[in-house]
């Protein structure tokens, strides 16, 4: 955990109590990144750092695992540390009766300046406190891998049928340019400490029982870094405004959610970088509807084309095509052109659903409606009622 975390409240930041669900949190975070975005705010460097902070508070409360360490660590300092002498976050214990020393909240975290981040904090150093026969050590520390990121996009119908290539600027942890994730001056690289090995943890047997505590030359993360970077102060990351180029495959659906492997939050000191999910949402089309693969579309037609029989052209998503409207086709039948829908994402296509929809017209000139009422008189006298059998008529 970054120790800087404790310094901010991240509830305050997004204007919501400390019991908030995830729903509320997501709620809370898009109405203040719509409104700070520095698109919408072009050179009003208050609203960008809000902005940043903003989001920072969403990358941590989003992750049920970043929020559980977060309210956790939160909880300790306002009781005043752990177990006898307390600590302050950015000093040691105290060193009282039954004090430790020099201990400050990197050590149990992982994330002061000028240490690297092992893979669980305050989990792995507990988790490895007791090696029951003294016979398991821990062989290796990695950084701990970057949260994954969530944001949204908005596309057109159309784009989302066929698939589309949008850029996405978005802020969040990412690598520091400066240092290139190392966490340590450019020119030098982080040693792996001599007194464990590069294991983080020292180990030694009392009778039957082995333990492990954190090494206290590299604060349990395997590596000593000698001249930290100035400008992330040796944790390998920093909160920047970065435009990202995203591929949409054809045929995503409104609220599905796209993973991009390794384009989340940047993991501390070189550490794999987590995933960004990017939940679409697609607009309504004028013309289209969708079921499943298949589009569909309603084709205004008159009554003398159902009766008669006609070709009509009929958009699609890459041109027109003809449609055959067979002679006595009935009022809100769907006629099927395959091939001409949505692309599969294991190739081909689904099909074109067109459905037939008489259009009446709301007044006729003499001449035709004369010729109405006499078609009319010979439709009645060839004996076609359109209610028989109807009603129980």
């Amino acid at each position: 955990m970054n120790r800087e975390w404790l310094e901010k409240d991240f509830y305050k930041e997004l204007g919501i109590s400390s019991g908030a669900t995830q729903d509320e949190i997501k709620k809370a975070y898009r109405k203040l990144a719509r409104d700070l975005h520095p698109d919408k705010n072009p050179g009003d460097t208050k609203a960008e750092e809000r902005f940043k902070a903003v989001s920072e508070a969403h990358a941590v409360l989003s992750d049920p695992e970043k929020r559980s360490e977060y309210d956790e660590a939160r909880r300790l300092f306002a009781n005043g540390g752990f177990g006898r002498g307390g600590f302050s976050p950015g000093g040691g214990y105290g060193q009282g009766q039954g004090g430790f020393g020099e201990f400050n909240l990197g050590d149990i975290f992982g994330g002061a300046a000028g240490s690297t981040a092992a893979d669980g904090g305050l989990g792995d150093i507990l988790g490895g406190l007791f090696n029951r026969g003294g016979g398991a050590t821990r062989t290796s520390t990695r950084p701990r891998r970057g949260s994954d990121v969530e944001t949204e996009t908005n596309l057109g119908f159309r784009e989302a049928a066929q698939g589309v290539t949008v850029p996405l600027r978005m802020t969040s942890p990412s690598p520091c340019t400066t240092c290139h994730g190392s966490g340590a001056k450019p020119g030098t690289s982080p040693r792996v400490c001599p007194h464990c090995n590069g294991t983080g943890v020292i180990s030694r047997n009392q009778g039957a029982f082995g333990f492990s505590e954190p090494c206290d030359d590299c604060r349990g993360t395997g590596s000593i870094i000698d001249d930290p970077c100035v400008d992330c102060r040796g944790t390998g990351i920093q909160n920047r405004t970065r435009t990202i180029t995203v591929r949409i495959p054809p045929g995503v659906r409104d609220g599905q959610r796209i993973r991009l492997a390794g384009q989340g939050e940047a993991g501390l000191r070189g550490a794999p970088a987590g995933d960004l999910f990017v939940t679409v949402h697609v607009s309504n089309d004028k013309v289209f509807g969708r079921n499943g693969d298949d589009l569909t579309l309603v084709l205004p037609v008159s009554y003398s084309e159902l009766v008669l029989g006609t070709t009509v052209s009929v958009p699609t998503l890459d041109g027109r095509v003809g449609v055959k409207v067979p002679a006595g086709t009935a009022d809100g039948r769907t006629l099927r052109v395959r091939g001409r829908g949505v692309p599969k994402r294991s190739g081909g296509a689904g099909d074109l659903l067109v459905t037939v929809k008489v259009a009446v017209p709301p007044k006729l000139d003499d001449e035709a409606s004369e010729a109405l009422r006499r078609y009319a008189e010979a439709e009645k006298a060839g004996g076609f009622d359109p209610r028989a059998g109807w009603a129980g008529a």
